[in-house]
């Protein structure tokens, strides 16, 4: 066999490495054109008598579906997370609702995490690493607190959800240390939209939509911003320790 045989199916390879993290960019630029009208708010005002029917109906069916839908909205990031979130929460109640909103976001980020790891992250990381300078630094610090700088990136939303799905295939991050901290990460969150959700019926019958802005209350966001601290911490006591030293 050739050297060049060799290459061709390198390259080839390559490409088909590439293809589940290009198809789900191309679906998430065609979705974000012909959805945005589609899954929203008034959508599920429409039709929320027929999905009471068919969750009734079809219990474990109506979980199965939702939890798929949800899966699919985050792996080809599609707009309608949030609706779907409080959708989550008006068909199952705030619990087992946000399990299954949870259970949802984290398939669909570990969808996204794995396409990038195996079509880029993988070669990226160790180009990285390879090169040195500041970006190899910023690498190796990120994996020395890769615990802490996972669970910051989901509890403060500084960071686009598809972007923290991202940075951490390229830098390497482990499988499962990204889903646990995906799935414990977004729970604070996706409780406080779940349990809007839940309370849909009452803002349904009074013809209004849902004060989505509760996520800025004192009281909603102090614990969560005291989570982001509690998560910070290690990284700041390591500062304080390596300038001692």
């Amino acid at each position: 066999m050739s050297l060049s045989d060799n290459n061709s199916k390198d390259a080839k390879g390559g490409w088909a490495q590439k293809l589940p993290i290009l198809a789900i960019l191309t679906v998430a630029a065609v979705g974000a054109f012909l959805l945005r009208d589609q899954i929203s708010f008034e959508a599920l005002a429409e039709n929320r008598e027929a999905l009471i029917g068919f969750r009734d109906a079809n219990y474990l069916v109506a979980v199965v579906a939702f939890v798929a839908a949800y899966t699919a909205i985050v792996g080809f990031s599609l707009p309608g997370a949030t609706v779907a979130t409080l959708t989550g929460g008006f068909l199952f109640g705030t619990f087992p609702g946000v399990l299954f909103n949870v259970t949802g976001a984290t398939l669909g980020a570990i969808a996204i995490f794995m396409a990038a790891k195996t079509g880029f992250g993988a070669k990226f990381s160790e180009k990285i690493e390879g090169k040195g300078g500041a970006v190899a630094k910023l690498q190796a610090g990120l994996r020395e607190n890769e615990w802490s700088v996972l669970f910051l990136m989901r509890l403060v939303p500084a960071v686009p959800f598809f972007l923290a799905n991202l940075i951490p295939a390229f830098v390497g991050v482990k499988l499962s240390r990204f889903a646990i901290s995906t799935f414990l990460g977004i729970m604070p969150g996706a409780l406080v939209f779940t349990s809007v959700g839940a309370g849909l019926g009452e803002v349904f019958a009074r013809g209004e939509t849902p004060d989505l802005s509760i996520i800025f209350a004192p009281h909603v966001l102090g614990p969560i911003l005291g989570l982001a601290a509690l998560s910070a911490l290690p990284i700041v006591l390591k500062l304080l320790r390596k300038k001692a030293s």
